[in-house]
């Protein structure tokens, strides 16, 4: 019997309330989650892993100035973009992080040239941007990453002790960060993040999205796993390997796990966002303890589904 294959997607969760958003900028939103998700699935339907799947939805949402990673990156304190970015494989656990660089177009793919081609994981800042240069990236201006709406939104709390989560007008409103994982034809899971970080954020500060086992982890025996969220909860929380663990040494479901990690665990030290996940049978799970999170799954039992809040 051929096996279930599938991906899931996000783009951030936070306080996304219906009718806040024109009907023009969510259907913007949906249809790029959407392309992000096709795009992905195309690899699997032809028999690519799951790795190639979820690096390639996560470089289209970084493309997309919607979004904070990549192209949409928010501003720092210095008037900068810094991103970080992670990729796992759980057929191997090989794994690979990128931390705080400058001008990186898609920094999910320097994360997957890292886990491939270095015999290290984690990378960041000068070393990093050596390493990529090493490896032929190119670097894209300062105004690649410019938009209007996050230079304004950045504007309005530079000079100040203020950070925010993303780029709404809501101080914690919402979480940028993307993110995608996935099961192949042969029973393979990977996940991989992207983030442009906290806008006005200072002194290098490093969120949850490159630390594997956090906010990005992978392993066949139980999950692949993709966070966004209040950063410094997940990494207390140790949000990612947890469900992972309650899948294999508690043996509950993917459902179950993700549920119990997102729902109470992280509630209870006062941590919001969420997570998706995907199980080496091609199961998906997408909990969020938020108002809403843009979200998509697509499988092939034929289902496929965008969403943006609860409901």
């Amino acid at each position: 019997m051929k096996k279930r294959y599938s991906i899931a997607i996000h783009g951030g969760a936070g306080t996304l309330i219906k009718g806040k958003m024109t009907r023009e900028k969510e259907k913007a939103y949906r249809d790029t989650l959407q392309l992000a998700m096709d795009e992905g699935f195309k690899i699997l339907v032809n028999n690519g892993s799951a790795v190639a799947a979820v690096e390639q939805a996560v470089v289209i949402l970084e493309d997309s100035p919607l979004f904070n990673a990549g192209k949409g990156s928010v501003f720092t304190a210095d008037g900068t973009h810094e991103m970080d970015a992670a990729i796992m494989n759980g057929n191997d656990l090989k794994a690979g992080a990128v931390s705080l660089v400058r001008g990186i177009k898609n920094p999910v793919s320097l994360a997957r040239t890292i886990m491939e081609k270095s015999p290290h994981i984690f990378l960041a800042a000068q070393g990093a941007m050596n390493f990529a240069k090493l490896h032929g990236f190119q670097l894209e201006n300062e105004d690649y990453f410019y938009d209007e709406f996050r230079y304004q939104q950045w504007q309005k709390i530079k000079d100040s002790d203020h950070f925010q989560l993303d780029h709404s007008d809501n101080k914690d409103s919402k979480f940028g960060t993307v993110g995608a994982v996935a099961c192949d034809i042969n029973g393979h899971v990977a996940a991989a993040t992207s983030t442009g970080g906290m806008t006005n954020k200072n002194w290098g500060r490093i969120g949850d999205t490159p630390l594997i086992g956090i906010g990005n982890y992978a392993n066949n025996k139980t999950c692949a796993i993709s966070c966004t969220g209040s950063g410094e909860f997940f990494i207390r929380g140790v949000v990612a390997y947890d469900v992972s663990c309650l899948m294999e040494f508690k043996k509950l479901s993917l459902k179950e796990a993700a549920e119990e990690v997102i729902l109470h665990r992280l509630l209870e030290i006062n941590g919001d966002g969420g997570l998706i996940a995907v199980d080496r049978h091609g199961n998906i799970a997408m909990p969020f303890n938020t108002e809403g999170m843009y979200r998509g799954m697509r499988s092939s039992n034929g289902e496929n589904m965008v969403a943006i809040y609860e409901d």
